[in-house]
């Protein structure tokens, strides 16, 4: 009989944590603690709001009376730390020194590991964290760029990129370890991972860089307007990142970043709304495409994936380019908890040995 193990996972957002309990992979609590924007702008930064959510948390926990003695692990969503290779690493003081100093970004996911180790301690058992946004295993021919002094740096959807890759190698009869992949992560951002024998070895920095326009993000643009806009003397240097990320891509065309409205734009005949819509679905396959020529054309299955999957006239414009290649699976949506939550239970398991952060993991 399979040991049980009780994990709490807790995920971070600007204005709310997200908390959940899972028996193994069956989750038995989920909770959203909702943070006013009044009580967040009360703290300086980030880390000033480490005791504020770690009590909520707590509260949370004790209201529904669950203790924390009967945890196995503490699972946290990981931060902005330095590039390292995927996997589930064990919070460590060096860790923790990284996500307060913030030097890779400011942003409420650099709290998870904090909260995790910070509760983990009162109860002496082990906190991780699983694939975060940094997650770095592009091989350096993929990172030139043109320009000597630029780098092609390394920001995606690591943790539901890894976790359907995983659910797409098994659902086709092969370990991750040894699958061909190519997964879409469509949601405000974009990033189109190719996934070879359990490493992305190259993938869009889906969070300022470059790939397809997003709902709320430009993509790639022709350098040389750009850099004539950047210098029009119309934009300050935050309009301009504004621009480029929160107000791109569908937002600066149709005024949304909500699919379901570019939807019902399109229902009621709005052509301009068709084209840019049909042109976001157009640049995901272009990407997909690409993908597939790193793979040398050995694809053993693409997978779709994030919150525009749930359009199925969206999803099959891209399959429309690309099922040549080779199978297409869709996974709607995400499940960031169950994804944190596969990865602590994975070490627990001994199916895969958790890292050390800042031991040369990159």
């Amino acid at each position: 009989m399979r040991r049980s193990y009780r994990l709490l996972i807790i995920n971070p957002g600007s204005t709310s944590t997200k908390i959940a309990l899972y028996d193994n992979e069956k989750p038995i609590f989920n909770d959203v603690v909702r943070h006013s924007s009044q009580e967040i702008s009360s703290y300086k930064n980030i880390m000033d709001q480490l005791s504020f959510r770690k009590e909520l948390i707590l509260k949370a926990l004790d209201d529904k009376g669950f203790n924390n003695t009967k945890l196995s692990a503490i699972v946290g969503r990981g931060g902005l730390l330095k590039p390292l290779q995927g996997g589930t690493y064990r919070v460590n003081e060096v860790m923790i020194e990284d996500l307060t100093k913030a030097e890779r970004g400011q942003h409420a996911s650099n709290l998870g590991g904090i909260l995790a180790y910070s509760i983990a301690k009162q109860v002496n058992i082990p906190a991780y964290i699983v694939d975060p946004p940094v997650v770095d295993e592009v091989e350096e021919i993929a990172k030139i760029t043109g320009l000597e002094g630029i780098e092609k740096q390394i920001f995606f959807h690591a943790l539901n990129q890894k976790a359907i890759a995983r659910k797409t190698a098994k659902e086709i009869g092969k370990p991750y370890e040894e699958a061909k992949l190519i997964v879409a992560h469509i949601g405000g951002g974009i990033s189109v991972g190719v996934h070879s024998n359990g490493r992305v070895i190259d993938v869009n920095n889906a969070l300022d860089g470059d790939g397809p326009l997003s709902p709320e993000r430009t993509g790639s643009l022709p350098v040389g307007q750009l850099i004539d806009l950047c210098f029009s003397g119309r934009y300050t240097l935050q309009e301009l990142k504004k621009m480029i990320v929160g107000k791109g891509g569908l937002v600066s065309y149709l005024g949304t970043n909500d699919c379901s409205k570019v939807s019902e734009m399109i229902a009621h005949g709005d052509e301009r709304a068709e084209l840019i819509y049909k042109a976001m679905a157009y640049q995901v396959a272009k990407e997909i495409g690409a993908a597939a020529a790193v793979l040398r054309g050995e694809v053993d299955a693409i997978a779709i994936t994030g919150g525009v999957a749930y359009d199925v006239q969206f999803v099959n414009w891209i399959k429309a380019h690309v099922e040549f290649l080779g199978p297409v699976s869709v996974y709607p949506g995400e499940d960031e908890m169950l994804a944190l939550a596969e990865g602590g239970l994975r070490v627990l398991r001994g199916e895969e040995e958790a890292l050390d952060y800042g031991k040369g993991n990159r």
